[in-house]
């Protein structure tokens, strides 16, 4: 899965400002990202009202497709994991982007601003703080409008290092797998796909396999 960073804050912190700055910066440096956003409890979205009628008469997701863009939507659990949700993207993305989800185990970047009060206490794993004050932290400080010194963050402890990557879920279930496991299924892969008519160089190889009892 690609890497996921959630950014967090108080409300009206600047979250989604910091968010839309490392978007256009990262993909100005040639990086594909996704993003995820948290809305408040009893919030609904339901940009179509006959996607609801197909969800409610059973069907798993559905996609509403406009001219230029289209929305899936597709029922989830309420205890539902950023990871799992995550999942929905697929694996084309350099980073995924999160805004919320405090409480998620995901690496954390905090937006904090003096007029706030003071910044998110026991926020886990964070690593990075956007701030237009000093605040005693063992959390990188950045200005809230440093998004280059952000993005290379990023790009140096989260996309350089799974710019290669294999993914293994097993019922659903994420598979960790060490470094000779990795190797091993990777070349013979590719070395099946590399051997197939029509098959040149490979640079994204996807197998689906489902199994009835």
């Amino acid at each position: 899965m690609p890497p996921i960073v959630s950014v967090v804050g108080k409300s009206k912190s600047g979250k989604t400002t910091l968010i839309e700055g490392l978007i256009r910066e990262l993909k100005s440096r040639g990086y594909r990202v996704a993003t995820i956003k948290h809305t408040p409890r009893g919030m609904n979205f339901d940009p179509e009202k006959d996607s609801s009628r197909h969800l409610e008469a059973g069907s798993e997701a559905t996609i509403i497709r406009a001219q230029d863009r289209m929305v899936l939507i597709r029922p989830v659990a309420p205890e539902a994991t950023l990871d799992e949700i995550a999942r929905i993207f697929g694996e084309d993305y350099d980073i995924i982007l999160a805004e919320g989800f405090k409480q998620d185990n995901a690496p954390k970047i905090e937006v904090h601003r003096k007029e706030s009060g003071s910044p998110l206490s026991s926020v886990k794993k964070l690593f990075a703080v956007a701030s237009d004050e000093a605040i005693e932290t063992k959390a990188r400080q950045f200005a809230l409008d440093d998004i280059k010194g952000l993005a290379d963050l990023l790009e140096e402890g989260f996309i350089r290092p799974q710019r290669n990557r294999l993914a293994m879920y097993v019922n659903d279930v994420p598979i960790s797998l060490s470094i000779f496991p990795r190797q091993f299924i990777t070349n013979v892969m590719l070395g099946i796909a590399s051997s197939l008519k029509g098959v040149r160089e490979v640079h994204k190889l996807e197998i689906f396999l489902r199994k009835k009892d």
